[in-house]
């Protein structure tokens, strides 16, 4: 009876339903349809265990820090750095946009708000230098998901919540992906710079180094404070995302004063997504005790083991699992439906908990920029003007790096777990 809830789920989007709702209405017209009704009394309880979690605490406050820094002018100041360190190289504006995305994502934690940010400033600039519109929109889109792999990372977060998964070794385990992710996209613009003769930013444009470095400052000492305080010990991440606030206050009225619009806008854009993800959680904790009642997850792991998958068969094939869903799904979404079932099944094949978090969420992330719904890539559309589907084609060779890079972190767990295991942070 357990497909009832697809069906039900289909005729409630149908309806216009918001997908919380969905997902929560269709699990409990399952409950009573399949004769379970009598469970429905531990639902409350069931729903407030999910989302009565302290790591959860860091969400909302990461969010915060993040959109007071998008409202202070700190993408400025990323951008003159890079060109400071990198902008003279062959096709220096492609190489700034992702070192810029790399700054930026140790700010934000957010694919969405970096190609936001990225598409207001540095696509009009490659256009002026001669770089096509839907070149500049892809590397912009595709250099965007750098933003939830480094901390601080909404959706590691998340994760490290849905799986009871430390948040602080998730976090040091990002680095590294998130680094290998840039090199990637590094390579792939300088073999379009060097076929396409992509220009290089002469040396009287660029700003001097130094200047550059100490005006950034107040927007890197953010990062650096995240994860140095978490790497310490001095911190929780949750304590972490609070001082992240102070911080980002701070350096967003060293770039530019917020306005009394400006500080209600963050909190109200602030309220409104963390309310969002706490309302899919609150209707995933209802799937969950169905999934539970009905042995989803014991069915799956006899499945895998009935088709002889093995460990890499099976990492494989959820990896195919999530890059589907991440194109057709918002990122908070698939966790939270595809995590519960597939990854306790993962973890019984020997995975390990922080590895499978860096591997899912960057799978994921890949369906941000993938046809036929990429969020980045309806961001960078929309903001930028380029046609949708010209900007799909033209960030195919990106999406190809990034398979192939989520391939070797498959493959290589110790590129995940090197990090956090010399810090002490994870066994």
């Amino acid at each position: 009876m357990i497909w009832l809830i697809p069906s039900f789920a289909i005729a409630l989007l149908a309806s216009g339903l918001a997908l919380a709702y969905v997902i929560g209405g269709s699990a409990v017209l399952t409950f009573v349809l399949t004769d379970n009704t009598r469970y429905l009394a531990v639902l409350p309880q069931k729903v407030f265990s999910q989302i009565s979690i302290f790591s959860l605490l860091a969400m909302p406050l990461f969010i915060l820090a993040g959109e007071l820094m998008n409202r202070g002018g700190v993408t400025k100041s990323l951008i003159d750095l890079s060109m400071a360190l990198i902008g003279r190289l062959r096709g220096g504006l492609g190489h700034v946009n992702i070192m810029t995305s790399v700054f930026f994502g140790g700010i934000s934690g957010s694919a969405v708000a970096d190609a936001a940010a990225l598409s207001n400033t540095l696509v009009p600039a490659m256009r002026e230098r001669g770089y096509t519109s839907e070149y500049a929109g892809a590397i912009t889109a595709a250099s965007s998901i750098i933003g939830p792999i480094v901390p601080p990372s909404i959706i590691l977060i998340f994760y490290g919540a849905l799986m009871q998964t430390s948040v602080a070794a998730l976090f040091v385990a990002g680095i590294l992906p998130g680094l290998l992710l840039a090199g990637a996209l590094f390579v792939v613009n300088g073999w379009y710079a060097w076929r396409e003769d992509h220009p290089r930013v002469e040396k009287g444009e660029a700003p001097p180094l130094l200047p550059a470095i100490l005006a950034a400052l107040p927007a890197l000492c953010l990062p650096l404070i995240i994860v140095g305080g978490i790497v310490l010990g001095w911190m929780t991440p949750t304590e972490a995302a609070a001082v992240a606030v102070i911080a980002a206050a701070v350096a967003a009225f060293f770039y530019s004063p917020l306005t009394r619009e400006d500080i209600w806008e963050s909190f109200s854009r602030t309220a409104v997504l963390t309310g969002s993800i706490f309302m899919i959680l609150c209707a995933v904790a209802a799937f969950g005790h169905l999934a539970a009642l009905e042995r989803i997850p014991q069915a799956i792991a006899a499945l895998v083991d009935s088709l002889g998958l093995g460990p890499v068969g099976f990492l494989i094939t959820m990896n195919l699992i999530f890059i589907l869903a991440g194109m057709i799904m918002d990122v908070p979404v698939a966790l939270a439906l595809l995590v519960p079932l597939l990854a306790p099944v993962a973890l019984a094949h020997g995975a390990d908990p922080v590895h499978l978090g860096i591997v899912i969420c960057f799978n994921l992330c890949i369906g941000l920029v993938s046809p036929p719904l990429g969020g980045c890539l309806l961001i960078v559309s929309t903001v930028t003007g380029v046609n949708y589907w010209k900007l799909a084609r033209a960030v195919i060779p990106f999406i190809i790096a990034e398979i192939i890079v989520l391939g070797i972190l498959v493959f290589t767990p110790e590129i995940s777990l090197w990090l956090p295991r010399t810090l002490g942070l994870w066994k």
